[in-house]
């Protein structure tokens, strides 16, 4: 797939095709974050530091607290 460089105001440019954009599950308004490598330009969707959190938390659900201690040795003597 091939692309051109454009001029955009005082900027350049590239025209993404639609192919590539839904292959790469980017969709137009949707922030990005550029890295040069060597001499290429990786486009990654930007993620909020948090992404993906609440819904792992959702999943997880409560944990056993009777398992808590199950086969880890601890010496108990502080609790009487």
């Amino acid at each position: 797939m091939e692309a051109k460089v454009i001029r955009i105001g005082n900027s350049q440019g590239v025209r993404i095709p639609k192919a590539a954009l839904q292959q790469a599950r980017l969709s137009a308004g949707q922030r990005v974050r550029l890295q040069v490598v060597e001499d290429s330009i990786v486009i990654r969707p930007e993620h909020k530091v948090r992404y993906g959190w609440k819904e792992a938390f959702a999943n997880a659900g409560a944990p056993d607290t009777e398992d808590l201690w199950q086969g880890v040795p601890h010496d108990e003597a502080w609790d009487k």
